[in-house]
């Protein structure tokens, strides 16, 4: 590593986190000492105020371009100042998560509790749509705790944060990476449920179509589920009005089953990506368009 490398890492420890850490402590707090309503509203406004005028935006709208040609430029830039504005409400709500449940709508919560009942291996898939927390929520305050896989922040007292925020939600929270797949693979083997955000891209996954153009998708889902024989579950978090929210969970998705396991995973792996992308249609201004989900 040269000196000037070495240099850079240091100043981002030492003096970068904790200055980024200071700013989203006080911004927590302050949300935190909001009403829930009052919070969400806040930070939806700081949201569409501050994002569309951020360079990551520029990712968005190459997005949006990207997945959506047909719609005007007009109707691109309202999306993109809905997705700031709900990504600024999800990060106002965390410090109310518990109180985020008692103003979810549940569609198909006899299915989650027919999970629980089973005692059998599951696999529940969700997209940053919403408010994504809603997902584990449901299924917590339904009898099924599950273990969901999480991309952990890099600075380490804004990880300790979000944990805390988390830990109203009753799951068991793993990162990703090798620590994270074993945690999975043990859930499983236990007849337990895992939870997965699956709409970002992976370097290393196979390429799916996502919006009619290859994405790299992580082909996890359709590994662990014909390795352990999981049912698949989809679960769509949206936001109604304000801090309103619905979770629809569906039924069990079919594997398909064409005599070769690689084209079955692949196979697999579509459907998943064209329901996110259902989801995505049906709320554009609701999903996180900064994922650089496809190759340039």
């Amino acid at each position: 590593m040269s000196t000037k490398t070495e240099f850079a890492r240091r100043r981002r420890r030492y003096v970068g986190y904790p200055l980024e850490a200071a700013f989203i402590y006080l911004i927590y707090g302050i949300f935190m000492v909001l009403p829930l309503d009052t919070a969400s509203a806040f930070g939806g406004w700081i949201g569409r105020t501050i994002g569309p005028r951020l360079r990551t935006s520029r990712k968005a709208r190459r997005n949006l371009d990207r997945a959506m040609p047909e719609l005007s430029e007009t109707r691109r830039e309202e999306i993109l100042i809905g997705m700031w504005d709900n990504l600024g409400r999800v990060m106002a709500e965390y410090p109310h998560l518990d109180e985020i449940w008692k103003r979810t709508e549940v569609v198909g919560a006899e299915i989650a509790q027919e999970i629980a009942a089973s005692k059998k291996p599951a696999l529940f898939y969700s997209a940053h749509t919403g408010n994504w927390e809603v997902a584990l929520l449901g299924a917590s305050r339904n009898g099924l705790p599950v273990t969901a896989v999480y991309r952990r922040p890099n600075n380490p007292a804004v990880s300790w944060l979000i944990d805390r925020a988390r830990s109203v939600i009753g799951s068991r929270l793993v990162p990703k990476g090798r620590e994270g797949a074993r945690e999975v693979v043990a859930a499983l083997r236990e007849n337990g449920t895992v939870c997965m955000l699956i709409d970002q891209k992976m370097n290393d996954g196979i390429p799916v179509p996502f919006f009619g153009r290859d994405a790299m998708t992580a082909p996890a889902i359709g590994q662990l589920a014909y390795r352990y024989k999981c049912a698949v579950i989809p679960a769509f978090a949206e936001r109604l009005d304000g801090a309103h929210f619905r979770l629809t969970v569906m039924p069990p998705a079919e594997l398909p089953q064409l005599g070769n396991r690689d084209l079955e995973i692949r196979q697999m792996m579509a459907e998943v990506n064209l329901q996110v992308e259902k989801w995505i249609r049906a709320r554009p201004e609701q999903w996180l368009w900064l994922h650089r989900r496809w190759p340039d």
